[in-house]
């Protein structure tokens, strides 16, 4: 089955309009979903949503309240609120454009793939599509979609382009109330060359196919023991002792040298020079050696 758009209307930038259509970029993971189970009797437990002094109601009866004093409400309908007009409900205007690096990545929410809503609007997009390219700019925005209305940036991406939803500023925290109690000094010249050479170590090309959610392994097997177990319970506790004994760093110097001698990761193309200087040194008495010890 085709996929459906998360929204349908227009990009405007000046006096041209684009018809496009937004479609969710991600998608929900693998998880372990859980229920609340009566114990003694082994059955789920329902929640109902129920009145003081009336009990349980129909959903038909509910509707939405904001509430103005304490106990009184305004009463909305969906269909009240599904009137309301904004015009960035079918149409996102593009009203600033900013180099991508100026958006800080705590505003950024989620992606979402735009495409041309049909031949017609194929050129106009392609023709933003190239000029965001060469430029190097980032297209900003205001559009609703489900009840709220979204910050959002527009960028390339392949043949395609990239929305993604921001946060407004009052969503973000400030850093600096987090962070004011970090001192303020620089590292010791041989410490940072140590971490410099350890990152190097473990550099690679970012592959996302080589993540998964070992959380929701572990509890597939929790589960699949569990029931093998026929409800004995299980407890494990193995990673406790290697956390405690990864969190007692004295010496500084000696953890980064000693990260740098064992596996540490393979080492990348950048990371190998340095590597293979050393190692002609060390091969060429080894072939020097070993005639004496023929003649001998």
């Amino acid at each position: 089955m085709a996929a459906r758009a998360y929204w349908q209307g227009q990009i405007r930038l000046a006096l041209v309009s684009i018809p496009v259509e937004i479609y969710s970029a991600t998608r929900s993971g693998a998880q372990i979903s859980f229920h609340q189970i009566h114990e003694p009797s082994g059955k789920r437990i329902k929640l109902e949503k129920t009145v003081p002094g009336v009990g349980a109601v129909d959903t038909d009866e509910i509707m939405k309240g904001f509430e103005i004093e304490k106990g009184e409400y305004v009463l909305l309908d969906q269909d009240e609120i599904d009137a309301v007009k904004l015009e960035s409900k079918k149409t996102l205007e593009l009203t600033q454009f900013v180099d991508a690096h100026e958006i800080d990545v705590l505003y950024y929410e989620k992606p979402y793939f735009v495409v041309p809503a049909d031949d017609l609007a194929e050129e106009a997009f392609i023709v933003l599509r190239e000029a965001l390219r060469r430029t190097k700019k980032v297209g900003l925005g205001q559009l609703a979609m489900r009840g709220r209305e979204y910050v959002v940036s527009l960028k390339p991406c392949g043949r395609g382009m990239v929305l993604e939803t921001l946060r407004y500023a009052d969503e973000v925290n400030k850093a600096q109330g987090y962070f004011r109690d970090i001192p303020d000094t620089k590292p010791e010249p041989e410490l940072l060359e140590l971490a410099e050479a350890l990152i190097e170590k473990k550099a690679a090309p970012f592959d996302p196919r080589g993540f998964h959610d070992r959380y929701v392994d572990a509890l597939r097997g929790l589960i699949d023991r569990k029931r093998k177990a026929k409800g004995r319970r299980i407890i494990e506790d193995k990673g406790d002792a290697a956390a405690r004994s990864g969190s007692n760093v004295v010496d500084l110097m000696a953890a980064l040298k000693k990260s740098m001698e064992g596996k540490g990761g393979a080492a990348t193309a950048d990371a190998r020079p340095a590597a293979e200087k050393k190692k002609p040194a060390a091969r060429k008495p080894a072939a020097r050696k070993a005639p004496a010890r023929k003649r001998a």
